[in-house]
């Protein structure tokens, strides 16, 4: 047995690991699924009988990204972290990717450390179990864990590195989690982000409002945006990228339609990565601004 990066989600107690999963020294215990992933979810921590994403939506975007479309995300992320690890002190760096989804983003930026000889442990975390499932056929040198974003079971100031990618986040938990000198990395879609997509969507497409956040304890450094137009081919894969995106649940059945009937849609893609640092005297928070990387 051997001390893990986990924290027990009841009691608060450190875990130790086993070759089934995973107890703490109250007796609790949470077993390793064969899928790859642990369930640290507890029933008061979630909403209705399927939390998270269900496998229709979860299989539409591994579909989607595995198109290869959004690499160009994937490779900034990964540029920005071996940057920001290459700076850091020498020695293992702790990861931890808050919404990570079916894995796509966190398995390719496992894979560009390993192949930049920098070590690191990196904790994937959802709150769909069908995600995780997903992300544990992509890579079983990831540990994914099913947990509430806003009560991550890992110990105060764990992570050197805390990204969150299209995700629900915590200001408060983040704070908690990162180390006093760790960095926030989140993504968001950029103004003209699937502008394309809004055309055939809307009689009036609009772009989309981003902005950073002010968060307590952090200081905003910086922010990289980065985009291409893209040409999704064929039905399905234009279906994969609606069911997406938050337009899936807004759009009218005549606009749905319209886009059902695409056989190729040409769109722009549009991200922004906005870097936010633990201030090392938390409490003393300045507004933010922003800094060319």
């Amino acid at each position: 047995m051997k001390k893990s990066d986990f924290i027990c989600p009841v009691c608060g107690r450190g875990l130790e690991e086993q070759k089934w999963g995973f107890r703490c020294r109250a007796g609790h215990s949470f077993d390793r699924s064969a899928r790859g992933y642990t369930n640290f979810l507890l029933p008061s921590q979630t909403k209705g009988k399927i939390p998270g994403d269900n496998k229709q939506m979860v299989d539409a975007r591994r579909d989607f990204l595995e198109l290869g479309l959004y690499r160009l995300l994937s490779d900034t992320l990964n540029r920005e972290v071996l940057r920001w690890a290459q700076s850091r002190p020498e020695g293992e760096k702790k990861i931890l990717d808050a919404g990570c989804g079916e894995g796509y983003y966190t398995a390719r930026l496992q894979e560009a450390m390993e192949a930049a000889g920098q070590p690191g442990r990196i904790l994937g975390f959802d709150i769909s179990k069908f995600a995780l499932a997903a992300a544990g056929r992509r890579t079983r040198q990831v540990q994914w864990a099913a947990a509430s974003l806003f009560e991550l079971p890992v110990e105060n100031g764990w992570a050197d590195l805390a990204v969150n990618i299209f995700a629900p986040y915590s200001e408060a938990e983040f704070g908690r989690v990162l180390h006093k000198d760790g960095l926030l990395i989140m993504v968001f879609p950029g103004p003209r982000h699937l502008y394309g997509l809004k055309e055939i969507l809307y009689e009036k497409p609009y772009e989309n409002d981003v902005k950073h956040y002010v968060l307590k304890d952090f200081s905003f450094t910086g922010r990289v945006t980065v985009g291409d137009t893209v040409t999704v081919e064929g039905k399905q894969n234009i279906q994969n990228l609606f069911s997406m995106t938050p337009y899936y649940w807004k759009t009218s059945p005549e606009a749905a339609q319209r886009l059902q009937a695409l056989e190729a849609l040409t769109t722009e893609i549009q991200f922004d990565l906005l870097f936010y640092h633990k201030d090392k005297n938390p409490g003393r928070q300045k507004p933010g601004r922003e800094a060319k990387r």
